[in-house]
């Protein structure tokens, strides 16, 4: 009997997942763990193994469309076996081929594609199919849908790209954030200069070892120390339960810019860590960040996250809370200005920040006293080294 490989639950409280890339074709033999296509969601680009052998009879949804837990991705049947093949009928007296049918034109299309059809009332005739034999998908719908509307209009040069993908996860996200979270964002300039010679004095000596500091570390373990001090930014808050949850732990989730979008990476247990370790953990998540070889598993769980803008020449900015977490810190680009030290005007290094913290959890004093602690740390690094554990 034909089997129907469902989506399985990927974890995570992934409902849906985008079909990025088929690893099989109709009338290919898999076997049993064979990874069979290359799903993206929210979190990362999973592949999904199938559960049995056999022969590839049918795919459920092109590529670019979306599927839900739960629902068809393809259809397996026994070894050699393919979907247009049907038992011819028997008689006593010898077998007869069936009559030729006529060939009909059957509208081929999802469920899902199908109940978004209705729901904006588009008609599936006349669209033209680019998926698996030739169905609808949810692009060609809305593509149709488009180019119907503006039929009796001239509109000047435009080009369409999709919106889905990583583009679409993050969109999903971040309004999500704006729902559930009530955002006030604080600013602060930072007199780095110590820090900066401090990172100059050292970087012959790591560079020999093959270690690329920046000051990204300092920062997340300045944030380390502000946070348990301030243990309301580290926290999330259980919306059913009306509870606020405090996380004992230091887990940093950081913003990497990708081709296809913000992937937000986690250092785990960052109170354990020194600052020569961080460092090489950044780089190395940061890497397969980008080349989205990134695991779900390396993108959970932070209980704040810190956003490095600076490094494509911003300076302040309202960052948007990663959702569950309840405050982001942005940091911004290192400048020279004139700065006033010990009374008398000077050029210094001077680092912008901007917090965002959700207003329901805590106060401005508290979250301004936190934003003035790791100020004070980054001003004065040895600080980081007598305060460490």
């Amino acid at each position: 009997m034909p089997f129907d490989f469902l989506l399985p639950d990927l974890g995570e409280g992934i409902t849906e997942a985008e079909i990025r890339k088929w690893l099989v074709k109709v009338g290919d033999a898999v076997e049993e763990h064979q990874c069979v296509v290359e799903v993206e969601t929210d979190k990362a680009v999973v592949e999904v193994p199938t559960p049995r052998k056999g022969t590839v009879l049918s795919l459920a949804c092109g590529e670019g469309e979306t599927v839900r837990v739960g629902e068809t991705l393809l259809t397996i049947g026994e070894e050699g076996e393919m979907e247009e093949q049907r038992p011819r009928s028997v008689s006593v007296v010898g077998e007869l081929p069936e009559a030729e049918e006529v060939p009909a034109a059957p509208v081929l299309a999802t469920p899902a594609v199908r109940a978004l059809a209705r729901e904006r009332g588009i008609s599936l005739d006349g669209i033209q199919g680019t998926g698996p034999r030739g169905s609808i998908t949810r692009e060609d719908l809305l593509t149709a849908a488009e180019k119907r509307r503006v039929a009796d209009e001239k509109p000047g040069p435009e080009e369409r790209i999709p919106f889905r993908g990583l583009r679409r996860a993050i969109a999903r996200h971040l309004l999500k954030s704006h729902q559930l979270t009530v955002c006030v964002t604080g600013m602060e300039e930072v007199d780095v200069t110590e820090l900066w010679n401090l990172r100059i004095r050292e970087k012959a000596g790591l560079d020999a070892r093959g270690i690329h500091l920046t000051y990204f570390p300092f920062v997340i373990k300045a944030v380390q120390h502000a946070l348990r001090e301030h243990p309301l930014l580290n926290a999330s808050v259980d919306e059913e339960g009306e509870a606020i949850i405090l996380k004992k732990y230091c887990n940093i989730g950081f913003a990497v810019d990708t081709p296809e979008g913000l992937i937000v990476p986690v250092l785990r247990e960052v109170e354990k860590k020194s600052i020569l370790e961080l460092a090489g953990e950044l780089q190395a998540l940061s890497e397969r960040a980008r080349q989205r070889t990134i695991t779900l598993e390396e993108m959970k769980g932070s209980s704040f996250t810190i956003s490095n803008f600076g490094q494509f020449g911003g300076g302040f900015a309202t960052p948007i809370i990663n959702y569950p977490d309840v405050a982001i810190l942005g940091c911004g680009r290192i400048a020279d200005k004139p700065w006033v030290v010990n009374g008398e005007i000077a050029i210094r290094k001077i680092l912008p920040l901007s917090l965002t913290f959700d207003h329901r959890v805590t106060d401005g004093g508290d979250a301004t006293r936190f934003l003035s602690r790791v100020a004070g740390y980054l001003e004065d690094p040895a600080l980081l080294f007598i305060e460490s554990v």
